[in-house]
């Protein structure tokens, strides 16, 4: 009985050890699946792409998502573009796509363009979408500028769009000026060549003028495109604007003279009140001196200095320079009297 019972402990002993170390394994199992994405590493394997066991396990650590790094370097591999995993990665940590610059490397070898891992990954992390640039560099766009209205010399304003066909300069991409800079640099350009036009005549004859002008003037310097062309869309004839600046210089013209007139007269009327009031301060004195002619004669007549028959003699002359004056005034009604 002994036996049978330190057989049957031996047994459970031995049952609940290797069940332990199957649960171990399995947590070991699942431990290792965790870290290692055995599925990935296969597919990486079969594709030809090298990534190690220990770099998957890296990833993991860093707290890297391996499937944003193994399937962009599958696909890379596939495409015969070698690019290392190790600057996969480091551009993922940095904050860039890595998907995005994988598909413009593939997209840049298939054109047969020259666009380094490196220049690609400092486009992306500059916040420029380099696959975009890429296909621009494949595929020209065409950037349509708005209504530029511009004046010739002889006052006739002309209205013009213009096409501009650009294409991406990948080597200015990082610091080079954008698609604004372009349109204003074109708007500068057709109000330069307008303006040097003698009349509107000779750009609605030769609006090709406006676009080998501007072409010419070599507008995409410092910018992140280089223009092929530049093709006029539309022309019109707006306003006479030479005309209305005239009306509107006439009118300012009349103000001022109106201005000038009204200061003139405001000078003539104060002028004026000033002549009356000196005049009736002379006025004044005169009557004031009058009033005192009495009053000499009498202190004169009174102290001898003046006779009696002088006295008289001064009347007379007063009565008679009145008379002369009463018969000049009615002369004068006589004459001014018209006809019957």
């Amino acid at each position: 009985m002994n036996l049978n019972f330190m057989l049957s402990t031996f047994w459970t002993t031995e049952r609940v050890t290797i069940a332990g170390a199957v649960v171990l394994v399995l947590i070991f199992i699942a431990i290792f699946l965790r870290f290692v994405p055995i599925p990935l590493w296969i597919s990486a394997k079969f594709s030809g792409a090298k990534v190690g066991i220990g770099a998957l396990i890296g990833m993991r650590l860093r707290r890297v998502n391996p499937e944003k790094i193994v399937r962009p370097l599958i696909k890379i591999t596939k495409a015969n573009v070698p690019v290392p995993v190790a600057q996969l990665e480091a551009h993922h940590l940095a904050g860039g796509r890595v998907d995005a610059v994988v598909n413009a490397l593939i997209a840049a070898n298939r054109a047969n363009l020259d666009l380094p891992f490196e220049q690609a990954a400092a486009i992306d992390l500059a916040g420029r979408d380099v696959f975009e640039a890429v296909r621009m560099s494949v595929n020209p766009k065409v950037i349509e500028t708005p209504m530029i209205s511009a004046m010739a010399i002889n006052g006739i304003e002309i209205k013009a769009v213009a096409r501009v066909t650009v294409r991406t300069n990948i080597k200015r991409l990082v610091g080079g000026a954008g698609e604004s800079t372009i349109i204003a640099r074109v708007g500068e350009g057709i109000v330069t060549t307008v303006g040097s036009a003698q009349t509107h005549r000779e750009v609605l004859e030769n609006p090709d003028k406006i676009s080998k002008t501007v072409l010419s003037k070599g507008l995409d310097q410092g910018t992140a495109y280089e223009i092929l062309s530049i093709d006029i869309a539309d022309v019109d004839v707006g306003r006479n604007i030479g005309a209305q600046l005239q009306i509107e210089q006439a009118d300012a013209d009349k103000k001022i003279a109106e201005a000038k007139a009204e200061e003139r007269r405001a000078l003539a009327v104060a002028q004026e009140q000033e002549n009356r009031a000196e005049v009736e301060k002379m006025r004044a004195t005169v009557v004031a001196a009058e009033a005192e002619i009495p009053q000499a004669v009498a202190q004169a007549l009174r102290e001898g200095n003046l006779g009696y028959m002088d006295f008289l003699n001064l009347e007379n002359r007063k009565a008679d320079t009145k008379m002369r004056e009463n018969l000049a005034s009615a002369h004068m009604e006589m004459s001014v009297k018209p006809v019957k």
